[in-house]
């Protein structure tokens, strides 16, 4: 009877190690996603002032004022990520209490 509640109880600890280690892993991988996603929201920013730059001129192109609103637009994006960040963690703080 011993025996089979050591039993039980390694095998639940493997479990117990086991849900660990899929926690860890699904953690790293909604950082990589968080990550590419970020990086994704960067190349569509340029490329959307990109366009709005070349859309009227053919050959005249002022690259330090495009290089500007691609920084101006990354800093709006990162602001409104910020924003909605916050306002999921107020939700998650206000539904744990």
């Amino acid at each position: 009877n011993e025996k089979e509640l050591q039993d039980v109880v390694k095998q639940q600890e493997e479990k117990m190690l086991q849900l660990i280690d899929k926690s860890g892993e699904v953690m790293r991988l909604k950082a990589e996603v968080s990550e590419l996603k970020r990086l994704l929201q960067r190349a569509e920013t340029e490329a959307k002032v990109l366009w709005e730059e070349m859309r009227g001129k053919e050959h005249q192109v002022d690259t330090a004022y495009v290089q500007e609103r691609v920084m101006l637009r990354r800093e709006v994006d990162k602001l409104r990520l910020l924003l909605v960040e916050k306002e999921d963690e107020n939700i998650r703080l206000t539904d744990k209490y």
